[in-house]
């Protein structure tokens, strides 16, 4: 979005929600003139006073005028225009900031795994921000590992491309570009989240057991997830794959990686 048309947006936004909110909502004693408030909703001076801001750059953020609220001005527009959990990640958005900091959803991992398996006879997997397996299906486990033989600290996405002996056979030639492809997602991930100890303890376990990944890690290549086909070598014939990835709407740090028949 056009960085004038989003804040446009705000500004409309934010005076939808100021006259959904009735005073004795937002707390405010009753009026002493309620035949003179012209809107059934917040004033724009009383949302100010609400969230600690001056009424004049209230006004601007609501003009769309060239501002840039800080997280702690919109989260406290959220509180003052009781916004609730799906609103408040709108207002932030419109304000050019990330999702406030809520509680993972809970995951139901029957759910999961009933989207993957009815992705059969494809080859189907779900992992999380740090790569670690949350459910495969049974092609997967087949043609690819088994998620289950890996230690149960190491069932990662990174552990089993650069340290399953197998996985390697499977994919042949093609072994080390892949590997080298799935390693820049894993980079951008990590640089992400920088105090997640978890990279660090799957960056320390994998440099230890793969010379490869040892080797490029270190180089600091980052690429995001692209097409791509890939031959599996089987025991009875090779299959050609192609790759997709999709991230859930209703837990984005989970991603669904596909390998459907090409």
């Amino acid at each position: 979005m056009h960085e004038a048309a989003r804040r446009a947006e705000l500004g409309r936004f934010l005076r939808a929600r100021r006259a959904a909110v009735r005073p004795a909502e937002a707390g405010l004693p009753p009026d002493p003139a309620p035949h003179r408030r012209r809107t059934p909703g917040l004033r724009r001076e009383e949302v100010a006073e609400l969230s600690g801001v001056s009424h004049t750059y209230y006004t601007w953020l609501e003009q769309g005028r060239d501002v840039t609220p800080s997280a702690q001005v919109v989260d406290a527009l959220a509180r003052a225009l009781r916004l609730d959990a799906d609103q408040h990640r709108h207002l932030r958005r419109l304000a050019g900031l990330g999702a406030p900091g809520t509680p993972a959803p809970a995951r139901s991992h029957d759910r999961l795994q009933r989207l993957v398996d009815a992705q059969s006879p494809g080859l189907a997997a779900i992992y999380d921000r740090c790569f670690d397996y949350v459910v495969w299906n049974g092609a997967y486990a087949s043609t690819r590992v088994d998620p289950l033989t890996l230690p149960a600290d190491r069932r990662n996405l990174i552990w089993m491309m650069f340290t399953h002996e197998e996985n390697r056979k499977v994919m042949g030639v093609r072994w080390a570009a892949a590997a080298r492809a799935v390693l820049g997602q894993f980079r951008i991930a990590a640089g992400e989240h920088p105090d997640e100890p978890r990279y660090a303890y799957i960056v320390d376990a994998v440099t230890r057991a793969s010379p490869e990944f040892a080797a490029w890690w270190p180089a600091y290549e980052v690429r995001p997830f692209r097409p791509a086909r890939l031959v599996l070598h089987g025991d009875a014939e090779d299959t050609a794959v192609e790759m997709f990835q999709l991230r859930l709407v209703d837990d984005p740090e989970l991603v669904l990686v596909l390998q459907l028949a090409a």
